[in-house]
């Protein structure tokens, strides 16, 4: 087995390069797109397009939420924290929903006054197609090498920061159907982008402030990765069968709590060394951090 801190995880330095890495080729296309997307929509008085903007920024501080619990969650485990810090990304995951909620919620009532006001919709000007046009560009090619990395690192933190680059994509076609419904001569379409803009943003911080809400309440894994899990176990030579295995999320990793059935008539020092092969072969096969096993002696008339 590779070398483990305490909790039992592989300390893997490079799945944390990998990750900053990504996440600092995001903070520098958001920063680029906020910049020009808010500046080009003040400039061409497309409501849309600031929306627009302010939801790369918001993009840009969610990188930022990612680089912290990036660095923070694989710490060791130490006295105070004995299974280790990763259910530091799970909270900067809630952090990161609270965050598009408020963004998305100051985005519909910004929408919401300019509609129901009594001044005159501005027509806009053309060029600002032209910047929501490469920002669908950008921000698609973003979203699939950052899901790319976070498929590949195995993070939920990553892939949550993905889909929300793939939601940016999405809100600048709404912003580009808005902008050209406003060249042709229909002013209320931009107003009506920003608003649908806001929607999408306030939807996704809700879901992913209610995921890390769940696994902050030791969410179990799915059915079919504790399926897998239990199959690995009754695959190790000397387990007669198992029962009581529950597992609980920390982090993008498991904690496994399971008991094992070995022949009775075996030594304490027999039945340890299948406790241990069983946990090893979880460690090594599955995305864990730590198995806690506990023996049960069974005879040989002891049915599975």
């Amino acid at each position: 087995m590779s070398k483990s801190d305490v909790s039992g995880e592989p300390r893997t330095p490079q799945r944390q390069q990998d990750a900053a890495h990504s996440t600092l080729v995001s903070v520098v296309i958001n920063t680029g797109l906020a910049g020009v997307q808010v500046v080009s929509g003040v400039l061409s008085h497309s409501q849309g397009l600031v929306a627009d903007g302010l939801h790369s920024l918001a993009d840009l501080l969610a990188d930022a939420v990612v680089l912290v619990a990036n660095r923070h969650s694989y710490k060791a485990a130490d006295d105070d924290h004995p299974y280790g810090h990763h259910r530091f990304e799970t909270a900067a995951s809630l952090l990161l929903g609270l965050l598009l909620l408020a963004v998305g919620a100051h985005m519909l009532w910004r929408a919401f006054s300019r509609l129901s006001s009594a001044e005159p919709l501005p027509a806009i000007a053309a060029p600002a197609l032209i910047i929501a046009l490469i920002g669908i560009a950008s921000k698609e090619l973003l979203f699939r090498y950052l899901l790319r990395v976070a498929h590949r690192l195995r993070s939920s933190l990553l892939a949550a920061n993905a889909w929300h680059a793939r939601s940016d994509a999405l809100s600048s076609l709404v912003v580009s159907i808005g902008i050209a419904g406003n060249l042709l001569g229909y002013r209320m379409a931009d107003g009506v982008a920003a608003l649908l803009v806001g929607v999408m943003v306030l939807r996704m911080g809700l879901h992913y402030a209610w995921e890390a809400l769940n696994d902050l309440m030791d969410h179990s894994a799915s059915h079919e990765e504790t399926a897998a899990i239990a199959a690995t176990l009754r695959a190790t030579p000397g387990v007669l069968g198992l029962h009581n295995l529950r597992t609980r999320k920390v982090g993008d990793l498991l904690m496994v709590d399971v008991h094992i059935e070995v022949d009775g008539q075996l030594s304490v020092h027999a039945g340890h060394a299948i406790a241990e092969d069983a946990q090893a072969r979880v460690l090594a096969r599955h995305h864990v951090a730590d198995v806690l096993t506990h023996l049960d002696p069974v005879s040989d008339e002891t049915p599975d």
